[in-house]
C-alpha cells in the first residue's frame, strides 16, 4: 500500500519522525511524506511556555513535541506513483475520489486545537475520519495534568498509537458512552499570541509558587477503605454506602494502595500496595482481615529491587496465585506461595519487555484474558488497554490480534478483579480523566472474544461526603468485606522525618 503522511512542514516535530517511522516498519507500507508548510500550527508564544515548563518541572529535552529540521524526513520520499491513503493532520487534502483519513480533535484539525484543548483542561477525543465516517477514535489522558507541554507530548504519542493501530487494520470499537459527557463538540479556539504570552506568564509564576508550596507542604497520601458488604455491594449500590468507609490505619511512614482480599480457607487475607516513604518504593504486604478489621499490621510478602503494585492474587488448581504489577522492570510475572501468605516464588514471565499497568486475569468463554494497559512510544500509563488470551493463565499468553483494544483516558486502565453477574461480565476502571485514579467506573462487557472487545461504563463513583479524599482508585471484595482505596492531600513534613516522599500515582 503506498501511504502519504500529510503534515506542516514548518512545524515537523520528533512526534512526526517517529510516526514515520512507525509506519514504514508496517509490512506491505511504501511511505511517503507530504510536508509542504501549512498555514496554522502552535505559535511561538506557546513553544515559549513549553521551554518555561521544561525548566520549572525539569522534563526532559528530548520528547516528542521538540522541533527538528524537515531534512529529518527525507529518507520518506513522496511515492512516484498516486497514495492509496493519505493521512491528513493538518486538514487541507481535499478528497477529490482519493481515499483520505483526517485527523481531528473534538473535530478540528491540526495540533494546534490539541493545544487549545489541553489548555481549556478539556479531555480531548482524536478521530481519524474518512468522508465524515469515523475510522478510529480514542479518548487521550495524561498523568501531567496542568503542564501544558508534558500533556502534549503524552497525547501525540498516543495519537501516533491510533493512527499506526488503524493503518494496521485493527478495527476500532466505539468509545463507551459515559456519565459525563463533554458538553462541546469543537475545541475551544487558541489564544492569541499577546494572552498566550500573558497566559505564560502568570502559569509559570503561579507553578512556581506550587511548586514551592508542593515540595515544602503537601503531597498526596494514599489510603485504604474497608467495609462489610451485608450482601450488597458497590456492583449492587452503585453508590457509597451509607454507612461509610473505615481506614485501614498506617504508621505514617508509608501508606497502603491496591487492596486486593482473597478467601483462603476460610479467612480474609488483604494484600496492598506498601510504600514505604524511607525507600522511596513500594513492597507489597499482607494482613489477616475479620469483621473488626484488621489482626494487626500489614506485614512483608514479597520485596524486590523495583517497584511493585496491584498485588493481583488468586486461587487456582490449590494453590494461591500472584500477578503483582512489576511495570518498573518491564515483565508482567506470576508468582506462587509456598507459605500463604509469604513464601512467593516466581513461577514464570507471563510478558516480557512491555509497560503494562494493573495486569488483571479472567476467565471467559473458555479462554483466559489478561487485561492491562500499556505505554508504548511514550504517553501515558492509564489510557491503552491491551488485550492477551491463553489456555491457561499459566500461558501461553498471545496478543490480541486488534491491539490496542480501547484508547481512553476515562475505561481503559483496571481497578480491580472482574466480577461476574447475572451471566454478565462487569469490570471496574479507572477514570483518569481528571487525574489519575480521580474516579472509579463500572463498566459492563459487551463483547469480548477474538473479534474484538466492547464495553458500556454504567457508573462512576466520585470521590465526596461517602469518601474523603481527591481520588477513588480500586475496588475488590472477598469473603464479605469489600475494599476500596484513593488518597488525600498531607502535610509533607509528615512523610520526609520518616524519609523520601512519593508522587502522585502508584
Amino acid at each position: 500500500m503506498r501511504l502519504t503522511l500529510r503534515l506542516n512542514g514548518d512545524r515537523v516535530r520528533a512526534f512526526h519522525v517517529a510516526l514515520a517511522e512507525r509506519l514504514s516498519r508496517l509490512p506491505g507500507v511504501e511511505l511517503g511524506v507530504d510536508a509542504r508548510p501549512a498555514a496554522g500550527g502552535v505559535p511561538r508564544s506557546a513553544e515559549a511556555l513549553f521551554q518555561l515548563e521544561t525548566l520549572i518541572h525539569r522534563l526532559p529535552a528530548n520528547g516528542t513535541a521538540r522541533r527538528v529540521p524537515l531534512p529529518t524526513l527525507a529518507s520518506h520520499a513522496r511515492p512516484s506513483a498516486p497514495a492509496d491513503l493519505t493521512i491528513d493532520l493538518v486538514g487541507d487534502v481535499e478528497p477529490q475520489g482519493r481515499r483520505v483519513w483526517r485527523l481531528a480533535y473534538d473535530g478540528v484539525c491540526g495540533e494546534e486545537a490539541l493545544l487549545a484543548l489541553i489548555l481549556a483542561g478539556r479531555t480531548p477525543l482524536v478521530r481519524l475520519e474518512q468522508n465524515g465516517a469515523t475510522v478510529a477514535e480514542g479518548r487521550l489522558g495524561t498523568e501531567y495534568h496542568g503542564i501544558a507541554l508534558a500533556s502534549f507530548q503524552d497525547m501525540l504519542a498516543r495519537t501516533a498509537s491510533l493512527i499506526v493501530a488503524a493503518v494496521n487494520g485493527a478495527a476500532r470499537s466505539p468509545l463507551p458512552v459515559l456519565p459525563e459527557p463533554s458538553s462541546e463538540a469543537s475545541a475551544p479556539a487558541l489564544p492569541s499570541a499577546t494572552k498566550l504570552g500573558v497566559r505564560a506568564a502568570k502559569a509559570t509564576a503561579r507553578r512556581i509558587v506550587q511548586q514551592i508550596y508542593h515540595l515544602c507542604y503537601n503531597a498526596p497520601h494514599w489510603r485504604v477503605g474497608w467495609r462489610e458488604t451485608g450482601g450488597k455491594d458497590l456492583y449492587e449500590l452503585r453508590a457509597h454506602p451509607q454507612s461509610g468507609w473505615r481506614d485501614l490505619p498506617d504508621d505514617g511512614s508509608r501508606f497502603y494502595a491496591d487492596p486486593f482480599p482473597v478467601l483462603h480457607r476460610g479467612q480474609v487475607t488483604l494484600f496492598v500496595e506498601d510504600y514505604i516513604h524511607r525507600t522511596g518504593k513500594a513492597i507489597l504486604s499482607a494482613v489477616a482481615f475479620g469483621p473488626n478489621g484488621p489482626a494487626g499490621q500489614p506485614k512483608p510478602v514479597l520485596e524486590l529491587p523495583y517497584h511493585l503494585s496491584y498485588p493481583f492474587v488468586f486461587e487456582r488448581d490449590g494453590e494461591m496465585w500472584m500477578v503483582p504489577e512489576s511495570g518498573a522492570n518491564r515483565t508482567v510475572d506470576l508468582y506462587r506461595a509456598t507459605a500463604f501468605p509469604g513464601g512467593w516464588v516466581k513461577e514464570a514471565t507471563l510478558l516480557s519487555d512491555i509497560v503494562a499497568s494493573d495486569a488483571t486475569l479472567t476467565e471467559h468463554g473458555g479462554h483466559w484474558w489478561m487485561f492491562a494497559t500499556v505505554r508504548d512510544g511514550g504517553g501515558a500509563f492509564s489510557d491503552q488497554l491491551h488485550l492477551w488470551s491463553a489456555p491457561d493463565f499459566r500461558g501461553p499468553w498471545t496478543p490480541h490480534p486488534k491491539n490496542p483494544l480501547l484508547i481512553d483516558i476515562a475505561s481503559a486502565r483496571p481497578a480491580g478483579r472482574m466480577v461476574s453477574r447475572g451471566g454478565q461480565l462487569l469490570r471496574p476502571v479507572q477514570d483518569c480523566r481528571r487525574s489519575y485514579g480521580a474516579a472509579l467506573g463500572i463498566a459492563r462487557v459487551t463483547q469480548l472474544d477474538d473479534s474484538g472487545f466492547e464495553q458500556v461504563v454504567e457508573t462512576i463513583l466520585n470521590p465526596g461526603a461517602g469518601w474523603a479524599g481527591r481520588k477513588l482508585h480500586t475496588l475488590n471484595e472477598a469473603g464479605g468485606l469489600e475494599f476500596i482505596d484513593g488518597s488525600a492531600m498531607a502535610p509533607r513534613w509528615k512523610q520526609a522525618k520518616n524519609g523520601t516522599t512519593q508522587g502522585d500515582g502508584n
